[in-house]
């Protein structure tokens, strides 16, 4: 590991994006821990480690800021299921509601979470004008184990978030996606929170596989070719994108990153290349959109693992397009996941799949 700078304090944040396989060699982690004791110290596991415009595998990417005026709380909360979701954003927010909150970056265990759950549980606690973004925690396409940093090392099957709280700490956020819809828009006709029986009235299995083809031998995996867009009602322009983490043979079924509500409209998404990279530069002059001149800052990008797995050799340029629309002296940081978290454009919070989004960090 480099040499690390002496910025230890009790308003330093230090994160933390690695392989999966980091969890069986905590020595990295432990380094970082003895060098932070007193420190903010999160992160996850990933599909992919984001450093600067690079993408790696099998790397820990670390990001170290020390505010000046900025306070900060590092929390954490048990997710051993979805059913426990809801609980644990209400816990996360619990701990960490007080009137100069400002914002939360928080990481979530990406396979025991319903990360829509995860969200309502926060957005009842928390007033609307506080920020949440973050992501959930990947584990490349393999979809059998995900942690987050806690007490300095890994852990599944936790929530792990920090509060940002006073006047001087400036964030921003962006998440657009990029894909295009195709093919009928169904009903879904019976679901369960994040799993999904039947669109039309028939099995929901079998119609993925009738799409994905001879790709179908590759599920849950290749379903991220072909994201599922909802809407909750004729008219409605916001279009919100689920991704499959699961199949369920004897079932028919097909489990979600977040709920399928019953009786929205569900259609089909495929790529253009294009449009993905577009969407990464949509999503960095999001966070431009109150009108002030934005400093050199942190950047923390958490993008899709579906994204990734379309663009192949090209995911760098999204990367590439992501940073170079920011300040001279920014830093981007950030991995590939299983779900995005932040505002759908203003307001409170909602999970996202397939989308890049951006947290801008930066202190006045």
């Amino acid at each position: 590991m480099p040499q690390l700078p002496d910025l230890d304090s009790d308003r330093t944040l230090v994160l933390a994006f690695a392989a999966p396989g980091f969890s069986e060699d905590h020595a990295a982690f432990a380094d970082l821990h003895r060098k932070y004791p007193t420190s903010c110290f999160t992160g996850c596991s990933t599909s992919g480690e984001i450093h600067g415009s690079e993408l790696h595998d099998d790397s820990i990417s670390v990001a170290i800021m020390r505010f000046e005026r900025t306070r900060l709380a590092l929390v954490s909360a048990p997710v051993r299921s979805p059913a426990d979701s809801a609980n644990a954003g209400e816990a996360i927010a619990r701990q960490l509601e007080h009137p100069s909150l400002r914002a939360v970056l928080l990481f979530s265990d990406g396979l025991t979470v319903n990360g829509s759950e995860l969200i309502r549980g926060i957005n009842q606690v928390l007033p609307k004008d506080v920020v949440v973004t973050g992501g959930l925690a990947g584990d490349g396409d393999r979809f059998k184990s995900t942690w987050v940093i806690r007490n300095g090392a890994p852990a599944g099957g936790f929530v792990s978030a920090v509060g940002f709280y006073g006047d001087h700490v400036h964030i921003s956020h962006g998440s657009k996606g990029g894909w295009d819809v195709f093919g009928p828009e169904r009903v879904v006709t019976r679901s369960e929170g994040n799993v999904l029986f039947e669109l039309d009235g028939k099995p929901a299995l079998p119609l993925s596989k009738e799409y994905l083809g001879e790709r179908a031998a590759g599920l849950p995996a290749t379903a991220l070719l072909f994201p599922l867009a909802l809407r909750s009602q004729n008219g409605d322009d916001k279009r919100l994108v689920r991704t499959i983490l699961a199949v369920d043979e004897a079932k028919q079924s097909l489990v979600f990153a977040g709920d399928i509500p019953q009786g929205c409209f569900a259609q089909l998404m495929r790529a253009n290349f294009d449009r993905l990279i577009d969407g990464a530069a949509e999503s960095a002059l999001m966070t431009r959109s109150d009108g002030h001149a934005q400093p050199s800052c942190l950047v923390v990008a958490v993008s899709c693992v579906g994204r990734r797995l379309v663009l192949g050799e090209r995911t760098e340029e999204e990367l590439e397009r992501t940073l170079e629309l920011f300040p001279e002296g920014s830093r981007q940081i950030g991995f590939y996941s299983y779900g995005e978290i932040s505002p759908y454009s203003t307001g409170r919070c909602d999970l996202h799949n397939q989308t890049m989004t951006l947290t801008t960090i930066a202190e006045a």
